[in-house]
């Protein structure tokens, strides 16, 4: 696959030259670090956790399951997973409290696909 990226521009698409599109992807990724800032180690572990864990699991985390893996109180793991998910951007629950995705990966079956530099291969949210 070529790794290529077109703007549009009226009715054409130009091929972005690979410089200016990684200086784009570079500068947006500091901004998130920054933006990142709010979140505590605890919030950084939950989230790190069930990002890796959906793929490898394939469906929903309970979070008493994570609770337990990551050795922090049930009633902390369930107010991290408040937080994160009225934050909209990191993660989703089901209806039965179990977090369904984790940006950029899910356990619902979708047309996305995201390869880790791993190997591994999982839907993407």
């Amino acid at each position: 696959m070529r790794k290529r990226i077109y703007l549009g521009s009226g009715q054409k698409m130009i091929p972005l030259p690979t410089f200016l599109w990684k200086m784009g992807i570079s500068a947006n990724a500091k901004k998130a670090d920054k933006a990142l800032g709010y979140l505590s180690r605890e919030d950084h572990l939950v989230r790190d956790f069930v990002v890796r864990e959906i793929p490898r699991r394939g469906k929903p985390l309970a979070p008493e399951l994570i609770a337990k893996e990551l050795d922090l109180p049930l009633d902390r793991v369930v107010a991290i997973i408040d937080k994160l998910e009225r934050r909209k951007i990191f993660l989703f629950r089901n209806e039965d409290g179990d977090v369904l995705w984790a940006y950029p990966v899910t356990a619902d079956a979708t047309p996305h696909r995201v390869t880790f530099s791993t190997g591994e291969e999982t839907n993407a949210a």
